[in-house]
């Protein structure tokens, strides 16, 4: 088994609480399938609470017990060659089970098949309408695997939603889920990041547009805010040369420059991620060390240290000491998406974008190094920084 996505995605050693949820989810798996009333197990928890951890030992415990029909779905192209790359290695396990959302959807329902347990992470990423380009003709993913198995399981993380195609707030969850059981696990404990509870809450205040403060300095946890992306590549790149999987990432924005779509900022130019049909993901490659990481190339997985460049959208307004969001820099038209159905204010375009900041800043399990496109916002990071004595 490849040893990076092992240590991320299982655990020798379960907490405690980790093992108290999967035994509680157990229970209410075994329930459902005596009962067979399509119900669903709901997996909640921010970024780093090691839904995935959870979630991969029940995936482990049903879908090598030949017993049961069972899939595990993931609408994220790199986190599905993951799970592919781990269903290689693990005993009993076929690759084949592993599929995106509207590839099982469309054969399940061409092929009139049923599942007893359909497992679903990044739950938050299924459709809520249809996208018949990307071949989803229903109406809501969700729907339509309830509709295929006795129980579901999924793992929702609502700060994790950042396009309107794949809109879900917990009413919306509930309206989808209507009259069939549900039970909902909650998971509060951070296990991907060395840092403190306070520092974590640091990085939620400066995404939810909160004054700004000094960065906590009670964990091993190593913060450092720099003048220029240039530093902060060499930095990176040093981290990477001595414990690997430190990579640049930024948010959207970034200007053309003579016909160059890459993010330029001072002596750094790199360009973005590219998406490889190859089995590796995107975070395991090494050259992926001269490429900038987004959203959809590293959500639900772990580096060690995460250069994190804030992009041009994000600026700051020195009356209220706040970072702002500026919608109308943000480049990456996904998120704006119109849908008949539901209709986005100003203000839910803007935590959308924060959200992709706010999960970004929180791949790094032993460090965030950072640095802001904006001048003003750099300088008062910068100075706030300056201000901790370091």
């Amino acid at each position: 088994m490849n040893e990076i996505l092992k240590a991320q995605f299982f655990v020798d050693d379960l907490s405690d609480d980790q093992k108290n949820v999967i035994t509680d989810i157990n229970a209410y798996i075994k329930q459902g399938l005596r009962d067979n009333t399509h119900s669903v197990a709901i997996i909640q928890g921010a970024a780093g609470t090691g839904k995935s951890v959870v979630l991969m030992e029940l995936v482990r415990q049903y879908m090598t017990d030949k017993r049961y029909k069972t899939s595990l779905v993931v609408n994220h192209p790199e986190l599905y060659k993951a799970y592919q790359d781990l269903a290689t290695s693990i005993p009993d396990m076929k690759v084949n089970s592993i599929r995106r959302p509207t590839s099982l959807i469309n054969y399940a329902q061409k092929n009139h098949k049923n599942y007893d347990v359909i497992f679903v992470d990044e739950a938050h990423l299924l459709y809520s309408k249809s996208e018949p380009y990307a071949h989803y003709r229903g109406q809501n993913q969700l729907t339509d695997l309830m509709n295929l198995a006795k129980v579901v399981v999924v793992v929702y993380d609502f700060d994790q939603v950042f396009q309107s195609k794949m809109y879900w707030d917990k009413e919306l969850l509930f309206k989808t889920i209507g009259d069939r059981p549900h039970k909902s696990f909650d998971m509060n404990f951070q296990y991907r990041m060395v840092a403190c509870d306070e520092q974590v809450a640091w990085m939620d205040a400066l995404t939810a547009q909160k004054p700004m403060t000094v960065f906590p300095k009670n964990s091993d946890f190593e913060f450092k805010v720099f003048d220029t992306a240039g530093e902060l590549f060499e930095k990176i790149k040093k981290r990477n040369k001595e414990v690997g999987m430190s990579r640049v990432v930024a948010t959207s924005g970034f200007p053309r420059i003579d016909g160059r779509h890459n993010v330029e900022m001072d002596t750094f130019s790199l360009p973005w991620d590219e998406w490889d049909p190859q089995r590796t993901h995107w975070a395991k490659r090494e050259g992926s060390i001269t490429q900038v990481g987004t959203i959809y190339t590293l959500q639900g997985f772990d580096l060690n240290y995460v250069g994190m460049i804030i992009g041009p959208s994000f600026g700051y307004d020195k009356k209220t000491d706040t970072m702002t969001i500026m919608p109308e820099k943000y480049s990456h038209k996904e998120i704006f998406k119109k849908r008949k159905d539901i209709q986005f204010t100003q203000a839910e375009y803007q935590e959308f974008i924060a959200n992709v900041l706010n999960v970004l800043m929180k791949r790094g399990k032993y460090g965030l190094y950072l640095t802001a496109y904006d001048d003003a916002l750099r300088q008062r990071l910068v100075d706030l920084y300056k201000n901790s004595g370091k």
